[in-house]
């Protein structure tokens, strides 16, 4: 049985196919959206494409260890990690946890315990992420492809919502136009990357509406948007 958290984005990287398996099921039960992969470099490649909120790391993994690919993505992302090892020692808890990690799970271990951990992170992960619009100042809610700003569901169009959940998932980074572009599924990406400015003025106005003072989309000149919190 998986306990109940905040709808999220979790990458599960972890090279043994059952384990990754099992953890993904529990994860879709408690109506997070998962990605798993075997291999931190092509890990990291898609963490730069589509930030992640929670990251589930495995220690062991061909190519680059988990502590390495944490390393790597705390240059461009603050979504928590969680390191799983079969390593006890208190030294390479304090290794894990150097790298950049936010909590670590020795294995063996039971998944109501990790499902535990998964939900406490993202409490603790500034309340960006979640389904209670009123448990923070703004929520991304990917099950539901909704996002809320001082408690009020926004109303979004497809592509606004996938821009703003974007800009959220990564505050302080610039994203050019061609990048949050990118971030629009086949289904409602536009012809110009011109249009993004509109999606920008649409959402900066929705905004707007609830909370009048916020200027949280800033443009950055000749290069893109950033979210400021």
């Amino acid at each position: 049985m998986s306990t109940p958290g905040p709808a999220a984005c979790v990458y599960v990287v972890e090279d043994d196919q059952k384990i990754s398996a099992v953890i993904a099921d529990y994860l879709r039960d408690a109506g997070h959206e998962v990605r798993t992969f075997r291999d931190g470099g092509r890990a990291l490649a898609a963490m730069e494409d589509e930030p992640p909120d929670l990251v589930i790391l495995d220690w062991m993994l061909p190519g680059m260890e988990g502590p390495a690919v944490c390393r790597q993505l705390r240059r461009f992302s603050t979504a928590p990690v969680l390191i799983l090892t079969a390593r006890a020692e208190e030294a390479d808890k304090v290794a894990g946890l150097e790298a950049g990690a936010d909590d670590y799970v020795c294995k063996p271990f039971g998944m109501r315990e990790l499902m535990a951990r998964v939900a406490a992170l993202l409490r603790r992960s500034g309340g960006r992420v979640g389904t209670d619009p009123a448990a923070a100042p703004y929520v991304v809610d990917p099950a539901g492809r909704r996002i809320a700003w001082r408690g009020r569901w926004l109303s979004l169009s497809g592509s606004e919502y996938q821009i703003l959940a974007a800009l959220m998932r990564r505050p302080g980074w610039v994203f050019t136009r061609d990048s949050l572009l990118d971030q629009l599924g086949a289904e409602f990406r536009d012809v110009s990357d011109r249009s993004i400015d509109s999606h920008i003025k649409n959402l900066r106005r929705k905004i707007a509406k609830v909370d009048p003072q916020v200027q949280c989309i800033v443009s950055v000149y000749g290069v893109g948007y950033r979210f400021e919190a």
